[in-house]
């Protein structure tokens, strides 16, 4: 048995077939299906159900992919524990929320990075539900998302930041009545398919507020954009972590202190790389206090939290 092999069997229970499997382990299909078949030899098992079209694992299958994760995890673990770097070099694969990477991950990722050079960061986007179940399945180590409504028992949960929901309308906009705005404008919608997109959808019918929906977008830059269009209003969450040049735009809030979404990170309890979780934790956490980020003039190394870098905009 290889560790190779145990990767492989992974990868493919991951991508669900030895195709995409191969394309994941950078290795032919053929390789995939002789590595496959020398397991089962190996183990005197059969690991896959082969009566239909698409392989498909067993039941038995299931339960050794589960022990695999673990084999291949202390692996990995053996040259970070025996040098004390707590796994402070190598690779961190990091989910992240659309929202989060503007200015808290990218801010978060350069501190990161300058504490630790040898320390490459993977960040792969995504929905939130979306990460949660790649969490699950091994394929990242962490995840910089919206709280679910249900935490999986198998991971950890840190929050970072309560984000409130605020309405946002061109700047020309003179009314500071949330309601009549939606009531009054189009309405430019965050993906439903996003927790914060479902959040915003309960608390509009829950208040009874009907709008008139005319588009719906997966991305707060380009709804940001369509307001600033004065294509129509919108409702989003006040980030944490604001970018110097975003545009300008009116921002009310809801009045409403329930209407919140709350950030932070959620990771495998069985992960093996927690130092370099502890750390990216602090980070999140630090760019948070500072709350503003500016590419252009702001290095990793500057993160005191003078009241310079808090000021309050009226963007």
């Amino acid at each position: 048995m290889s560790i190779r092999n145990l990767r492989t069997l992974i990868a493919v229970a991951d991508h669900g077939t030895f195709s995409a499997a191969a394309e994941a382990v950078f290795v032919t299909h053929a390789a995939v299906s002789q590595q496959m078949k020398a397991l089962e030899q190996e183990w005197q098992v059969s690991l896959f159900d082969r009566s239909s079209r698409t392989s498909s694992l067993t039941p038995l299958g299931h339960a050794l992919v589960a022990e695999a994760r673990k084999v291949v995890a202390a692996y990995d673990s053996i040259v970070p524990a025996a040098l004390g770097d707590g796994g402070l070099a190598g690779e961190l694969t990091l989910g992240a929320v659309p929202t989060a990477l503007t200015g808290m991950v990218p801010f978060s990722v350069a501190m990161l990075k300058d504490d630790y050079p040898d320390l490459h960061v993977r960040v792969v986007p995504g929905a939130t539900i979306d990460l949660v179940e790649q969490l699950e399945r091994g394929a990242l180590d962490a995840a910089v998302i919206t709280k679910p409504l249900s935490v999986p028992a198998t991971t950890d949960w840190h929050e970072i930041a309560v984000e409130p929901l605020e309405l946002i309308a061109a700047a020309e906009t003179e009314s500071e009545d949330p309601r009549e705005l939606l009531e009054t404008n189009p309405f430019i919608r965050f993906s439903r398919k996003a927790v914060v997109g479902a959040m915003i959808d309960h608390w509009l019918r829950d208040r009874g507020i009907r709008v008139a929906d005319s588009m719906e977008l997966e991305n707060l830059e380009a709804i940001s954009s369509m307001v600033y269009a004065n294509l129509g209003v919108s409702i989003v969450p006040r980030q944490s972590v604001v970018v110097a040049d975003r545009l300008p735009l009116r921002r009310i809030p809801l009045g409403d202190s329930n209407a919140v979404r709350v950030m932070g990170v959620l990771s495998r309890r069985d992960r093996v790389k927690v130092r370099v979780l502890e750390e990216l934790r602090a980070k999140l956490q630090k760019t948070v206090e500072i709350g503003r980020f500016d590419p252009r003039r702001q290095t990793p190394a500057e993160t005191t939290t003078g009241d310079s870098e808090r000021k309050p905009t009226n963007d």
